[in-house]
């Protein structure tokens, strides 16, 4: 295969999502291709460094905030948590 179809699949080597064969075939045309390998490395070091980072550690009012701005700019995004209760209406129940 081409150095160019190498180069279409770095991102997927970054994160480790490639088959076991295509990672190697990788590996040994990188050999040959300086700026791929170059590519390979730094992508794979950038990936490992963002999945090992705890990430942000917000409120639930910043988090909030931040999703209310988004969606402000007509961004439809879906979380995986529930709506928080505090954004609801509570209505008094009386017996």
């Amino acid at each position: 295969m081409n150095n160019e179809f190498y180069k279409r699949l770095v991102d997927l080597y970054a994160g480790d999502e490639l088959p076991a064969e295509l990672e190697k075939e990788m590996k040994e045309a990188s050999y040959a291709d300086p700026e791929l390998a170059h590519d390979m490395m730094s992508m794979r070091m950038t990936v490992d460094m963002l999945q090992s980072h705890p990430g942000a550690d917000f409120s639930e009012e910043s988090n909030q905030r931040i999703l209310m701005k988004i969606y402000a700019r007509g961004v439809d995004i879906q979380t995986k948590a529930p709506a928080p209760t505090h954004l609801q209406y509570q209505l008094p129940i009386r017996g």
